[in-house]
């Protein structure tokens, strides 16, 4: 079997539970990343299996069904707060002037280029501004200071691969995974710049990262406390929530987590305050 840098694979060890695309390759040593899960994992080369077309098409739908079943859950806590600002903004309808909003500002680190753009699609969709950076995982605690500075967000995620390798030592030991240790390093470094977690909200991890040190380090959200894998855009929509609750209202761990593809044993928090402002009344040009 000839294998190249980008094709879809299984695991045949694993039950080809989980699709893969081919990073690296190392002699007999394959370096994979998650379609769909942020999951960094190696294998052999014989234990690897090639995505036929036909099961790639079914597979595919399936994420995408789910992916779209995510969207409308959030399009519909969107509209409900919306109806609700409306209706507080105006006096109960009784006060008819414009107002105006003021949109929260997202930096997304990712180590994964290619869910970089998922992402930011997914955020544009939602009409949120973005500002996308793809970043290897170890480079991030080195240049979020100055990004922080240059850009000055109100939201941060900081996200990529990662994965509990059993065989460096116990769970609780964060030695023990591929990137959590850089994860962690950039919240403490992003703290720096700005230390209140109501100023600025910050999103850590991946899939099976260590989610007490992330929440330590000072992340209001971070995965993942079962060290279960998350999904792609998970990090998006808890963002969002965050994005779009006004800011003299707080965010309740569950009501962040409800519209995730994950749910609770993949992402984890604190309490955190809403970054929507608006005021009035809008001066048209």
């Amino acid at each position: 079997m000839k294998l190249t840098i980008g094709d879809l694979v299984t695991r045949k060890s694993h039950g080809n539970d989980i699709l893969f695309r081919v990073i690296n390759l190392d002699n007999d040593l394959v370096l994979l990343h998650g379609e769909d899960v942020r999951l960094e994992a190696d294998a052999p080369v014989e234990d690897i299996e090639v995505v036929e077309e036909r099961e790639l098409e079914t597979i595919r739908a399936k994420s995408k069904e789910k992916e779209d079943y995510s969207f409308r859950l959030f399009r519909q806590d969107y509209q409900l707060m919306r109806e609700k600002r409306e209706y507080d903004n105006t006096a109960g309808y009784q006060n008819t002037a414009n107002y105006f909003q003021i949109p929260a500002r997202v930096l997304h680190l990712d180590g994964d280029r290619l869910y970089l753009k998922k992402c930011i699609d997914l955020y544009q969709r939602m009409g949120l501004q973005v500002h996308g950076v793809h970043l290897d995982e170890k480079e991030m605690p080195t240049e979020i200071g100055r990004l922080v500075e240059k850009i000055q967000p109100d939201i941060i995620v900081i996200t990529g691969h990662d994965a509990f390798s059993r065989g460096k030592g116990e769970k609780k030991d964060i030695r023990s995974y591929r990137h959590s240790k850089f994860f962690a390093e950039t919240v403490r470094e992003a703290r720096k710049v700005v230390p209140s977690l109501d100023q600025l909200v910050i999103f850590a991890g991946a899939c099976q990262s260590h989610f007490e040190s992330l929440i330590r380090a000072g992340a209001n959200y971070a995965s993942s406390p079962s060290r279960i894998n998350i999904h792609a855009l998970d990090p998006v929509y808890i963002a969002a929530k965050i994005a779009y609750t006004p800011f003299m209202e707080k965010v309740g761990v569950y009501d962040a987590l409800r519209n995730t593809l994950t749910g609770e044993k993949g992402l984890g928090g604190v309490e955190t305050r809403g970054l929507l402002r608006t005021g009035m009344p809008y001066i048209e040009d």
